[in-house]
């Protein structure tokens, strides 16, 4: 719980009983200052409820990427675990794999751009 909220709460209560002091003696002045306290307390008791669920949400909100990664890193490990053992069962094929791959790579990257044309910006 916020500080904001605690001193809120206790403006907020002072305020409504100066209000009622002042209402029950008559003095408008006094009435009006126990209202405006009580105004302010439950702003302040507003703004430590905003704190508070930001606050929240920011923690979730970490709690989230934490497992994320731990789920993420998990994966991982197990695809790579997984790609070393066809590696060791599979040598000649995982050679094949990676010279494809590799090949179509060098095919994309020292590929000739393609002209243009006049008939293409039209």
């Amino acid at each position: 719980m916020d500080k904001d909220r605690i001193t809120g709460a206790a403006k907020d209560a002072a305020g409504k009983v100066e209000g009622a002091f002042g209402r029950a003696t008559g003095d408008a002045s006094t009435e009006a200052t126990g209202r405006a306290r009580e105004a302010a307390g439950t702003v302040q008791n507003l703004y430590g409820q905003a704190k508070d669920a930001a606050r929240d949400i920011g923690d979730a909100a970490s709690d989230y990427a934490k497992d994320a990664l731990d789920t993420g890193s998990d994966i991982y490990r197990d695809g790579t675990k997984a790609v070393a053992s066809t590696v060791r069962e599979q040598p000649l094929g995982a050679l094949l794999v990676a010279g494809a791959v590799g090949f179509a790579l060098a095919l994309m990257l020292n590929r000739q751009p393609r002209r243009r044309r006049l008939r293409d910006y039209y």
